[in-house]
């Protein structure tokens, strides 16, 4: 098959997943074409199969608003056209479904509906919860749910939301987020990755998103100044985004700034994730959680919110706990149980590594491939 992909290019989970999802792909023998307004982060180098297109969004002063969403449409025509791609696959229903479907109505008197590629698009979170929320972006949501030709969640958390708000006129495929096994792994070489780090024999916490209000950094911080005030500890953040500065400030008010690491973006986070002894994630609404279940690869334990998609991979008290949404002290204190006690967290360790084997990149690439195959055959 060849298959259009438009996604976020910047750090977070819908853009990894779409990224990971065409290298797979590609790898399987598809033809994939990245359209975006920048490369994936993680694209990487050149891969046979794949090809990026970057799309350039005129500016002019008239019009406060910038032209993206219409540049995208134009070059998804113009991809599709030219490259004869049988889907599109839209990561998010605003900007990148709405764009897929204008550049269908652009074709209209070029190409038949029987020859037109499909839509397929995958929603990830915010676009439901938060855009589609909004009163001034609903209508638009709804129009690109409805005019797609199939529709895929991360998880049946999110497709009751989507349910919930948009009583969308087609079932929903519940296809869930998915890990590379053969490269998120727990290296052996972590005494090395501790030296670059420049730590020592304490117990390293981990936390990894863009850094917006939904991931609750300060949740991140108090619970670690608990942490830190009774063992020995240093806490990784890795990412960046509109909480960062203030998250510096309060740990520097705190007194706990030396045991803190704001590392930015990080495009490789296997070797800090084979350092950590535990990741916390006290998010108020994941619709999944990428790095929750990267880190699991990677055989560290989670402690995490009992909201959004969270409970349909982890087991409270097997993989780690999930603790109500802002009760701090309560992740505070399953924290330091799991760093005291070698025996428990050894064994949390390995089911979380044999959990994510669950969710095998080859496997989920199978269910998208077999969507794919689904709309396609609605062409005949």
């Amino acid at each position: 098959m060849k298959i259009g992909i438009s996604c976020h290019h910047t750090y977070g989970g819908s853009g990894a997943v779409a990224t990971e999802l065409g290298k797979a792909l590609a790898e399987r023998g598809h033809i994939i074409h990245f359209i975006n307004r920048s490369a994936p982060f993680r694209l990487g180098g050149f891969t046979k199969n794949i090809f990026y297109h970057e799309v350039e969004a005129m500016h002019y002063p008239v019009f406060e608003c910038p032209f993206y969403s219409l540049a995208l449409a134009t070059k998804i025509a113009e991809v599709a056209t030219y490259e004869k791609l049988d889907v599109v696959h839209a990561h998010y229903a605003i900007p990148h479904a709405l764009s897929a479907m204008l550049a269908r109505q652009m074709l209209e008197d070029s190409c038949s509906e029987a020859k037109c590629f499909k839509l397929a698009t995958t929603l990830h979170g915010t676009d439901i919860t938060v855009v589609g929320a909004d009163n001034s972006m609903h209508g638009a949501v709804r129009l690109a749910i409805n005019k797609s030709d199939g529709v895929t969640t991360v998880s049946e958390y999110l497709k009751r939301e989507t349910v919930r708000l948009f009583s969308p006129n087609h079932e929903i495929e519940v296809i869930p987020n998915f890990v590379d096994t053969e490269l998120f792994h727990r290296q052996s070489n972590s005494a090395e990755i501790r030296e670059q780090l420049g730590l020592d024999g304490e117990k390293v916490c981990i936390h990894i998103s863009n850094f917006r209000p939904v991931k609750r950094i300060r949740d991140v911080l108090k619970t670690f100044y608990t942490v830190v005030k009774k063992i020995p500890a240093t806490l990784l953040l890795v990412g960046d985004g509109p909480e960062r500065s203030e998250a510096e400030v309060w740990a520097r008010e705190n007194g706990i700034e030396r045991h803190v690491r704001f590392l930015g973006k990080i495009d490789d986070i296997v070797p800090l994730l084979s350092v950590s002894d535990l990741m916390l994630m006290p998010s108020s609404g994941e619709s999944f959680g990428l790095a929750a279940l990267e880190a699991m690869a990677c055989g560290v334990p989670v402690i995490v919110t009992d909201t959004g998609g969270f409970p349909e991979f982890i087991s409270n008290g097997r993989h780690g706990y999930l603790v109500e949404l802002g009760n701090v002290g309560r992740m505070s204190e399953k924290a330091l149980e799991l760093l005291t006690d070698t025996g428990r967290w050894e064994a949390f360790s390995r089911n979380c590594v044999e959990q994510a084997r669950n969710y095998h990149v080859s496997t989920l690439v199978e269910r998208y491939e077999a969507f794919y195959s689904s709309l396609l055959e609605e062409k005949r």
